[in-house]
């Protein structure tokens, strides 16, 4: 078997800031096809790594050094367009080979018409090559399909008028579009809702592109990624396999690790015995011993490392009245969110909000919390009841203030109960930061280290039911690990927002299921439960839509070839059945674009005759493809 095709090769790499040492002589390769992720505590420099290898950033020694010609596409964590440019304009400001040959043709054809001069060396037989090679084509067809799968659909929209996610999405779409032959995400899950998440998920792993890529979602990290690169203060540890394999090889390094620290501890005590009694004379003959000794001085001043730490903060008495929605109403103009809901909060119940972007779940949560008024209903709120509110958007500190500084002015002391208390470094340092880092001015705090402080500030009040609207939003895994941790323990009432579905599975009891145009369904289990149902509801319906088509006569049954013999379907006519369900759905979605692009009364005549011809094909294919889906499962049904 022939070696993969090396990518990216990273030697001996080195970045700090002032006295901060990010890495020194990081080194590591990328071959095609392997889709990496890179985890890393927050502030450690996971960003910085992407932009270094993306050429935004220097670094201070080492080499990164790509295949020739490597098409490479960067999803940064902000992306940046002109203001005044469109949503579609943005898509064709790439710096990219595909829209460059666009534009080269369409020059070339400007020429043609005008009678002008080709610049030497191009033809247009070139040019069409490349076209094609690229499938340049339809690369406007393609990018509004990305975009609509990513909820953008009003494409002639300014970039000055999106949102934060919006802009993300945007950016997402743009680098998807290029099919690079290396594809770099930072955070590419965050301001995607589920449904965003897993169609993500399915593209990445049926394009096959090779990705290296920082993002906190672990069941995305399980389903998309085959390698994971970890920095752990400051050396970088390598796993081949996805986010299950690194979780039971990262133990089994962390355990081999504080095996041989104890070792090193043990044995110090006893060379640090004899350093004190040496004879001074006899200093010169055991030069080995003591410059031994003072490398395994050095060993044992490292830090045992610990991943089971959990926190338990006493909470507030908590009454048997929590809330109640009563016929809660809202709307934004037509859109409606909320029409009569009502609902009966249970005591130490924990509840996840799921749902599309744009159909009222932090509406819901600032309602609640009192930011927000309906526009009928009320809630009724028990007198015991001691909100703790972490929002979206309530990130704000002094950024000249001390991290320390921060939490003292909330509480010096932080109860526990049962008469144990923690002084608010320690209560840090739970959180990941160390006592360094807990004297730095809060400027200096990568963005994940200022969402963990605020995450900090929020829990550190003693609160009994702690509202969570995008909590898992640039956490790193270990922060997310220790609020799972408390949220399991924690002795109150919780209700999250999250499009994190590991997040969820492991914390909540049930769901509130968002599902547009105020409908909310209250459904008993978590998201992977919510999840399996849902697929069996829509395997129903498209049994139904399907059925449906035989029944209405649009395919003749006679024509199904009949089978003598029964038999069960083999593995590859599984496969093909599966597939057909999905092309017949998507093909039945396209048809309905373009009856209602012929209908709309906009399209110009030689639109109209695309149309037409497409609208054609599809319901050959169609009829086509369902034939051959009957046929398949009158062999299922057999058996």
């Amino acid at each position: 078997m022939a070696n993969p095709v090396s990518y990216l090769q990273v030697e001996n790499l080195s970045k700090s800031f002032g006295d901060l040492v990010l890495y020194k002589g990081l080194s590591f390769g990328i071959a095609e096809g392997q889709r990496v992720a890179l985890i890393a505590k927050n502030g450690t420099g996971k960003t910085t790594l992407l932009n270094m290898i993306a050429g935004i950033e220097d670094s201070d020694a080492g080499t990164i050094v790509f295949r020739r010609d490597l098409r490479i596409n960067y999803l940064e964590q902000m992306p940046h367009y002109p203001n005044h440019l469109s949503v579609l304009d943005a898509c064709f400001q790439s710096d990219n080979e595909i829209v460059r040959t666009i534009e080269r043709y369409e020059a070339m054809m400007m020429r043609e018409e005008t009678r002008q001069p080709h610049p030497e060396g191009e033809t247009l037989e070139a040019l069409l090559h490349l076209m094609d090679y690229y499938k340049a084509w339809d690369y406007e067809v393609r990018i509004k399909q990305i975009l609509s799968q990513l909820k953008i659909k009003d494409f002639d929209q300014k970039i000055q008028h999106l949102s934060g996610g919006q802009l993300k999405r945007v950016a997402l779409a743009n680098a998807l579009i290029t099919e690079p032959d290396l594809l770099i995400l930072d955070e590419p899950t965050n301001h995607l809702d589920l449904e965003m998440i897993e169609w993500l998920e399915s593209y990445l792993t049926r394009s096959g592109v090779t990705l290296l890529m920082v993002t906190h979602d672990r069941y995305f990290l399980d389903r998309v990624c085959n390698n994971i690169l970890e920095i752990d203060q400051g050396q970088l540890f390598s796993y081949s396999g996805n986010y299950s394999y690194y979780l039971e090889k990262h133990q089994e390094r962390i355990d081999v690790y504080n095996t041989e620290l104890d070792r090193a501890n043990n044995l110090f005590r006893k060379e640090l015995d004899w350093m004190r009694r040496m004879p001074q004379a006899r200093a010169t003959k055991a030069r080995a011993r003591i410059d031994s000794f003072y490398d395994l001085e050095e060993k044992v001043s490292q830090k045992r490392v610990d991943d089971s730490i959990s926190l338990k903060v006493k909470a507030t008495y908590l009454g048997s009245k929590v809330f109640e929605a009563k016929d809660i109403s809202k709307a934004y103009g037509d859109l409606k969110l909320l029409d009569h809901f009502c609902y009966n909060f249970a005591r130490y119940e924990k509840v996840g909000i799921v749902g599309k972007n744009g159909t009222g779940k932090t509406t819901f949560l600032r309602m609640l919390v009192g930011e927000e008024k309906p526009d009928s209903g009320s809630f009724d709120i028990g007198e015991t009841v001691v909100f703790a509110y972490y929002s979206q958007s309530g990130l704000q500190f002094d950024e000249q203030m001390k991290v320390i500084d921060v939490v003292r002015d909330i509480a010096e002391e932080i109860d526990l109960g049962d008469g144990k208390k923690l002084s608010a470094s320690q209560f840090l340092q739970h959180f990941l930061f160390t006592p360094e880092t807990q004297h730095n001015y809060v400027y200096k705090l990568s963005g994940g280290e200022k969402r963990r402080l605020y995450l900090c500030t929020v829990l550190m009040r003693s609160p009994n039911f702690i509202v969570l609207d995008e909590p898992t939003n640039d956490l790193d895994i270990m922060t997310m690990n220790i609020l799972e941790d408390y949220l399991l323990n924690f002795k109150g009432c919780v209700l999250v927002v999250s499009h994190d579905r590991y997040f969820m599975d492991k914390i909540v009891d049930h769901l509130l299921v968002f599902e547009g145009d105020a409908k909310v369904r209250d459904f008993p289990g978590n998201y992977s439960q919510y999840r399996d149902w849902r697929d069996v509801k829509e395997e129903e319906e498209r049994q139904k839509k399907l059925t449906a088509r035989v029944e209405n006569k649009s395919i003749d049954q006679s024509s199904i070839p009949k089978n003598d013999r029964p038999r069960k379907l083999n593995y590859k006519e599984q496969k093909e059945f599966e597939s057909l369900e999905k092309e017949i759905e998507m093909m039945e979605s396209e048809k309905a674009g373009v009856e209602a692009a012929l209908s709309s009364g906009n399209c110009t005549g030689p639109e109209i005759e695309k149309h037409s011809i497409r609208f054609s094909e599809l319901n050959t294919l169609i009829d086509e493809k369902t034939l051959r889906w009957m046929e398949l499962s009158d062999l299922g049904e057999s058996n």
